[in-house]
């Protein structure tokens, strides 16, 4: 079992970078495909991007391609997601998702989830 703990949300401008970060207790990161979902106040959950265990192949939900970037360090047990060319539209709880498999995609049930952090987007 892991433990997963995200980091690095807040309050940032449109237009904006964050990156926020996922720290794994319990197992190695390496053991899981990783990704990570999003959820509106009013909206349900979103797939936003995955990326494979070994780190070689990544996915992104079509309004986050190309401004959204998922990555890994296993040696430092962290999974990363880094946000720029931010808009209001991307406000939402972030979490950190795992899929014990080589890939994870987005009509999967994750198998362990972070407690989520908050992003906020101001126009």
């Amino acid at each position: 079992q892991v433990q997963l703990v995200e980091s690095g949300g807040g309050l940032v401008q449109a237009g904006g970078s964050l990156r926020l970060s996922c720290t794994a207790s319990g197992r190695t990161v390496s053991s899981y495909a990783m990704g990570w979902l999003r959820q509106a106040p009013g909206k349900e959950r979103e797939f936003v991007g995955s990326i494979r265990r070994d780190g070689g192949i990544t996915n992104y939900a079509d309004s986050v391609k190309g401004r959204f970037t998922v990555s890994r360090d296993n040696t430092k047990n962290t999974v990363y997601l880094q946000m720029n060319s931010l808009k209001p539209e991307d406000t939402a709880v972030y979490y950190c998702v795992a899929k014990d498999a080589v890939s994870w995609y987005a009509y999967q049930q994750p198998d362990f989830w972070g407690q989520g952090t908050q992003v906020t987007v101001s126009a």
